[in-house]
């Protein structure tokens, strides 16, 4: 195991770099004007990109601007982010912990209700239950993610007027940013209940709802099937027929022997979706105005923000890459016959 994580951990700067590298390439294709956002560290710069461009460099060749870019990375200068109106390190700090709560209620609910779903259907195969669990798999796997936040808009709060759209109320924002309320850890949910604060935590909790719930029917759907081919297979191996002809009852043979070799390659799976939830759920958090780490990114997009767009950039890139190598640790601790070697 050492000797894997070191292996990996020496790879991963070298991914990073690859991909960062082809990302600031592609920007040499703007004029140096657009590319000074990189440099600049105050809005009043913006006034002044000529002299921004002459000190920076921003008419050499790609090798020694993308030498001074990563410089400045590295010191934790990502740039200013106009489209945010601060520095894109400040707004990464601002947005990620939304995201990343959105992510964490998604991953609770794709698990628990994926497992048990796909469990289910495999036990009972070819019964109700496996005909309905197959059904609601094909079904939110088949829908795209983007009609499915509309049609939940659009009836839970266009007409019943529940679950309003944004991170919170205007309530909810006044309290948060009073002297009253202490932040902890830039979680609301958490800091809402470490402050006492149950008006917040509902609040909150009520406006991550649908975002939460679009995430999960897509998610859920795969992990269902995944779970129910997994299952099944393990039921037809030779220590299941083993164990039933021992006398061990059904339940116990289900959940304490076949159970756990099917959820390995559930565990691989959850890893890589929630790393993918973290890397920014941007259709979900435009449609519902909330505001997370991906709706960052689209407003980036949208207005050009050069210095915002490699930020999120390099801050998925570095997700997705530690979060693969997390899944590869989890699954071989899920099952110590896996050898990394």
């Amino acid at each position: 195991m050492g000797r894997f994580m070191l292996r990996r951990l020496c790879l991963l700067p070298l991914v990073v770099l690859g991909v960062t590298f082809l990302l600031f390439f592609l920007t040499q294709r703007l004029s140096p004007e657009m590319r000074a956002s990189l440099y600049v560290k105050d809005p009043r710069q913006m006034g002044a990109l000529e002299e921004v461009i002459r000190q920076y460099g921003l008419r050499d060749n790609v090798f020694k601007q993308y030498g001074r870019w990563l410089g400045n990375v590295v010191h934790g200068d990502l740039g200013y982010s106009p489209s945010a109106n601060m520095p894109v390190a400040q707004a990464l700090k601002q947005y990620l912990p939304a995201t990343i709560q959105l992510a964490l209620v998604t991953m609770l609910l794709v698990v628990f209700f994926g497992v048990w779903f796909g469990a289910a259907s495999a036990v009972h195969k070819d019964k109700w239950q496996d005909i309905v669990a197959r059904f609601i798999s094909v079904g939110g796997f088949s829908l795209p993610i983007f009609v499915l936040g509309l049609i939940l808009l659009m009836v839970f709060y266009g007409k019943l007027h529940w679950f309003a759209p944004g991170g919170y109320s205007i309530q909810t924002d006044i309290i948060i940013h009073s002297s009253a309320f202490k932040t902890y850890t830039g979680f609301l949910l958490l800091d809402s209940l470490l402050n006492g604060q149950w008006r917040v935590f509902g609040d909150v909790l009520s406006h991550l709802v649908l975002p939460a719930l679009t995430l999960c029917i897509g998610s859920f759907a795969l992990m269902v099937r995944v779970m129910r081919s997994s299952m099944l297979e393990e039921l037809n191996k030779d220590y299941v027929r083993t164990a039933r002809a021992k006398g061990l009852r059904e339940s116990q043979i289900i959940y304490k022997h076949a159970g756990k070799n099917a959820i390995i390659p559930v565990i691989t799976l959850a890893g890589i979706q929630f790393i993918r939830l973290l890397g920014g759920t941007v259709i979900v958090e435009t449609i519902f105005d909330y505001p997370g780490i991906g709706r960052f990114g689209v407003l980036a997009a949208q207005q050009l923000d050069i210095a915002g767009i490699l930020g999120f950039s390099l801050m998925v890139a570095v997700l997705f890459v530690v979060g693969n190598l997390l899944s590869d640790i989890l699954y071989t601790a899920a099952d110590p016959r896996i050898r990394l070697e």
